[in-house]
């Protein structure tokens, strides 16, 4: 069979599902089943609309934390510990043993080693002149 290559800056979800299936094929004959499963909480206002929130999921026994947004009114009030919390106590109730999460310098390094989480790793000029830092924290001993 011959193959080609064709460069998009197009992100359909169709592509993307059909270049995860051979990873996720993969993945479970070498390991088994990722568990995979989203973890979102959102954070409405007295209207009932979404203004934040924590948006993840659990795979492999650990919590990823991809987005974590707190309206800007409720900065340094609790609410970002609150929601990590809350991710973090579901992540133990469906058995993970850790969780980890990626921010930049110029966001919340200080937020998540506030909260018990240790950085293992970092990409320097990501974007230029800053990092994107890398944190993680066991949930079980």
């Amino acid at each position: 069979m011959q193959y080609r290559t064709v460069l998009s800056d197009v992100a359909d979800a169709e592509t993307r599902a059909a270049i995860v299936a051979p990873l996720v094929a993969y993945n479970d004959a070498q390991v088994g089943s990722a568990d995979h499963r989203p973890l979102v909480i959102r954070v409405e206002d007295e209207n009932g609309r979404t203004v934040g929130g924590l948006w993840g999921y659990t795979r492999y026994g650990w919590l990823y934390t991809e987005l974590l947004a707190a309206p800007s009114g409720a900065r340094g009030q609790g609410l970002g510990r609150r929601l990590m919390e809350e991710a973090e106590a579901e992540a133990r109730a469906r058995g993970c043993v850790g969780a980890w999460v990626d921010t930049h310098s110029f966001q919340a390094p200080g937020f998540y080693e506030g909260i018990g989480y240790r950085r293992f790793g970092e990409l320097d000029d990501y974007p230029p002149g800053h990092s994107r830092v890398f944190f993680c924290k066991r949930l079980k001993d």
